[in-house]
């Protein structure tokens, strides 16, 4: 049992090097008020699972009042506070991710798998109210360059 948990762990880690980026898409503008594709992920997720309930800033992913969510960092600086018009929602950019990187997406965490699904894909109005750290994005990415995705992030900040 052992020895089929360790090749399955490294399969994936192997796949994480060798799978290519997603498909760049030119960056909306950059303003108060833009109309994004949104996604959902929950912590749950067998990606995310060896991270845990934590996001990329290393502290607890968050639900309710301010809620956290994961971004390019080159389009939604780490700290980015926006609200989702529709419902009224806050969110704060504290997390990052592989199918993120080059991407006008921004995902939402849930803190259930029936939560994620049942948001699913929406495109939706955020009012940004307030801009993230560029260089505190850039801080944070740094040591971790060897990664495909975060390189891509640090290019365009």
């Amino acid at each position: 049992m052992r020895i089929v948990f360790t090749l399955l762990v490294a399969l994936l880690f192997s796949s994480c090097a060798t799978r290519r980026l997603p498909k760049y898409e030119k960056p909306i503008r950059k303003e108060t008020f833009q109309t994004v594709r949104t996604t959902a992920y929950t912590h749950t997720e067998l990606d995310h699972r060896k991270h845990g309930n934590r996001n990329a800033m290393g502290t607890q992913l968050q639900y309710g009042g301010v809620t956290s969510a994961a971004a390019d960092w080159s389009r939604w600086p780490a700290g980015t506070l926006f609200r989702i018009l529709p419902d009224g929602g806050y969110y704060r950019v504290d997390d990052y991710g592989w199918a993120l990187a080059g991407r006008n997406t921004i995902d939402l965490y849930m803190p259930t798998r029936a939560m994620m699904n049942a948001w699913g894909v929406k495109r939706v109005n955020i009012e940004v109210l307030e801009w993230g750290d560029r260089k505190e994005s850039k801080r944070i990415l740094k040591p971790r360059k060897k990664y495909k995705h975060v390189r891509r992030m640090l290019k365009d900040l």
